[in-house]
């Protein structure tokens, strides 16, 4: 899905991923793999624009309900569901399955946001009015009530069940709400100064006592442009190939991410499908993959 972004062509993003070899490198690990396909989509070009300040939001919202119907029959089903997009937006959708699963069986959902935007604008505060930069907002009950209302009323996160890793695009109705919120948010900034080990250790250790279900969202422009040129909104001065994989490769260490999210893969703006193939090789440390 594109609908979301700005920029056009993150919907074959997911295409680039699975030609990437995201399948043969999971089951090099070890794991049975079953690729479910895609949630179909009505491309812009066969609808009309109903609000200029929600672009597409019916069809956004058609296609978050049915992935989050996918997203809980996995994890009903004994399964990791590993969602690949995409623009951002899709995670109103994966948030949602999981909210339901958990909420069937007592567990307590917690999200880690790996992103350079903090995507939790709501339709008021969003200079563009793009949907993939309002999916953490519509998570904690915030937003649009068609989105809002996706699998029921009720808030299907809560802030201090949320975690922001590498944030350094920020809008100002974001900032205003993260502090209202009090939200732990984490910048590059805080990175630079901690170092990511030290960070990522104690905010995954912190988060640990809280919840039971960790769901780990991945925003491919979290990742510096000169690593991976191919996201539409690209910020510089993100995370190094080796930062973002040891972020990965301690929260998979931690054995409580039961879900993960890999989003804003695109491959027009991308060279020779390198940023599809460091999303692919990402997923494989978060599974388990090691140098030695």
């Amino acid at each position: 899905m594109d609908l979301g972004a700005g920029r056009r062509g993150v919907d074959m993003g997911p295409s680039a991923i699975r030609i990437a070899g995201v399948s043969a490198k999971l089951r090099a690990l070890g794991y049975h793999v079953i690729d479910a396909g895609d949630i179909d989509i009505r491309t812009a070009e066969v609808q009309e624009i109903e609000d200029i300040k929600l672009p597409y939001l019916p069809e956004i919202a058609s296609a978050c309900t049915r992935l989050a119907m996918e997203v809980e029959s996995a994890l009903d089903g004994g399964e990791f569901p590993l969602v690949l997009g995409g623009d951002h937006s899709m995670a109103i959708g994966t948030i949602t399955g999981i909210d339901a699963y958990c909420r069937k069986r007592n567990k307590r959902l917690g999200v880690i946001w790996i992103d350079a935007h903090a995507d939790i604008n709501t339709p008021d505060s969003s200079p563009s009015g793009n949907i993939h930069g309002m999916p953490v907002a519509v998570a904690l009950g915030l937003g649009a009530p068609m989105l809002t209302s996706i699998g029921g009323p009720e808030p299907k996160l809560t802030p201090d069940r949320l975690i922001y890793i590498g944030l350094r695009s920020v809008d100002p109705g974001e900032r205003a709400l993260i502090r209202k919120l009090k939200i732990e948010a984490h910048t590059m900034t805080d990175l630079d100064k901690h170092g990511v080990y030290s960070l990522i250790t104690k905010a995954v250790a912190s988060l640990r006592k809280e919840v039971d279900h960790l769901h780990v969202s991945f925003d491919l422009d979290v990742v510096d442009p000169m690593v991976a040129s191919g996201v539409g909104t690209p910020v510089p001065g993100g995370l190094t190939y080796r930062e973002a994989h040891l972020i990965m490769e301690v929260i998979a260490d931690t054995g409580y991410m039961h879900s993960m999210e890999v989003a804003e893969v695109n491959p027009i703006l991308d060279v020779r499908n390198a940023s599809a193939e460091f999303a692919a090789g990402l997923i494989a440390s978060s599974m388990g993959k090691r140098i030695l």
